[in-house]
Formats: structure tokens, C-alpha cells, sequence
């Protein structure tokens, strides 16, 4: 994954962590689910909405300060709905070493102005 540009980055803060500081779960979930969001309506060329989550691993924490960033890219599309693989890595803020994190597959559909499901471009 690191050979494509990242989707987004960014930094979690204390109030991203619970009490041994480490970032919760359902933050990096959601930050992978952004990154994947900005992907999806790439290629769709318009708005998109996340349908389901197929596959999510945790493989080491997140810690307050790190460079957290998310690789994304586009594994299948259908009709009207993309499947998007996401990797995220941090960056340690002590050491700058680079680990990978978690990994994810996200499926997307793209959608009209009413939010009803439209044909991927």
C-alpha cells in the first residue's frame, strides 16, 4: 500500500484514548471509514455511503501523538457499489518508526441527491 498516496492523515488526541492511552478502536474505524469515504467518492465521481464493513483486523495500538495514515484503493466495483481496501500505519512519535495497524475492507454504494442508489460512473 505504500506505494499509493495516502487518503488522509492525522494526529489522535487525548481525548481519542482511554485511560492506558491507547486510541479507541471506533476512532481509528472511523478515520479509516473517512479515508475510504474520500476514495469511494472519487471514483464514483459524486456522493457515496458506507453499506457494510466485510473485514476489520487490529494488529497494534494506536498511541496519542502518532501520524496515523490510511491508505486506500479501490479492490472491485460493481453496478453500483465499490469495494475499498484500507491499511492504516503510525508513525510513533518517540521513535518515527512506521507500524501497520490495521487493515480493512469497506464497501461503499454511490448514491443521487435523494440518497437513492445510482450507478457507479
Amino acid at each position: 500500500m505504500k506505494d499509493l498516496s495516502p487518503a488522509i492523515r492525522t494526529v489522535p488526541m487525548p481525548s481519542d484514548a482511554n485511560a492506558n492511552g491507547d486510541i479507541f478502536g471506533g476512532w481509528l474505524l472511523s478515520q479509516m471509514d473517512i479515508a475510504g469515504g474520500v476514495i469511494a467518492a472519487k471514483r464514483c465521481k459524486g456522493r457515496c455511503v458506507t453499506i457494510a464493513i466485510e473485514a476489520m483486523k487490529f494488529y497494534k495500538p494506536v498511541y496519542i501523538g502518532d501520524l496515523v495514515t490510511i491508505f486506500a484503493s479501490v479492490s472491485k466495483v460493481g453496478k453500483t457499489s465499490m469495494t475499498i481496501n484500507i491499511d492504516a500505519f503510525s508513525s510513533r512519535q518517540t521513535t518515527g518508526e512506521e507500524v501497520r495497524v490495521t487493515s480493512g475492507t469497506f464497501v461503499y454504494v454511490a448514491i443521487d441527491n435523494l440518497g437513492k442508489s445510482r450507478n457507479v460512473d
